[in-house]
């Protein structure tokens, strides 16, 4: 896969997701994770470093060097592997696998959709749990997900292929930047077929990290699925 997160992507992440919710997510996970958490796609450590400050022993695994150079400017405590979180193992075994901020939908195949959900239940404890947070599939053809005076953010899928492709305008420095990266929409209904070829079975979805009830108007989900 391509690493869209290079460069100054990487280098501009934490103060362009400086506005998103940290100890919501962290309240969330901490509980399930007295085994030890694995992140997929840790990134900068937007989520991890905060959960090893509270005591658990974080692991994980990111496809950009650029990212974790990031999160090593912030520590060398947290373990991680650079590859494909589809494919790359660590080492032990935990009691929590998470992926969020629907980074899940940057695996841009069904197939590779379901090795992520195979490769975060070969790290799992017997018991042990896997939360992903992603958005629910867009309904239009063309969506604006985000509309500010520093950035335009809009989604464009393909409903035959569930090719969905967000545009990111940015102000930088006084200039427009655009980025437009890949995914793979995906319904919660064919995230739990993958979880239960993985032998997961889910045991609670949400509408957000403070676990409000998912309904037909949630735009996200918080899914937690549990290893048999």
């Amino acid at each position: 896969m391509k690493d869209w997160f290079a460069g100054d992507v990487a280098a501009r992440y934490d103060t362009s997701t400086a506005g998103m919710p940290v100890e919501p997510v962290v309240d969330f996970l901490e509980p399930l994770a007295g085994g030890g958490a694995l992140e997929l796609a840790i990134g900068t450590g937007r989520i991890a470093v905060p959960l090893a400050e509270r005591g658990v022993r974080v692991a994980g695994i990111d496809l950009s060097p650029d990212m974790v150079a990031e999160l090593r400017k912030k520590t060398d405590a947290i373990p991680v592997e650079i590859g494909d979180m589809s494919t790359t193992r660590v080492e032990g075994a935990f009691s929590l696998v998470y992926i969020v901020f629907n980074s899940i939908n940057n695996v841009p195949s069904q197939d590779g959709q379901v090795a992520v959900f195979a490769n975060a239940a070969a790290h799992l404890e017997p018991g042990g749990c896997f939360v992903v947070e992603v958005g629910v599939p867009n309904t239009q053809r063309l969506e604006v997900f985000d509309l500010s005076d520093t950035h335009v953010g809009v989604d464009e899928l393909d409903f035959d292929t569930q090719r969905l492709v967000s545009h990111h305008f940015s102000l930088v420095d006084g200039e427009w930047r655009r980025a437009s990266v890949p995914f793979r929409s995906v319904s919660p209904a064919e995230l739990d077929l993958m979880a239960r070829l993985a032998g997961m079975k889910l045991r609670e979805r949400w509408a957000d990290w403070e676990r409000s009830p998912f309904t037909a108007e949630s735009t996200k989900h918080v899914s937690v699925w549990e290893k048999k």
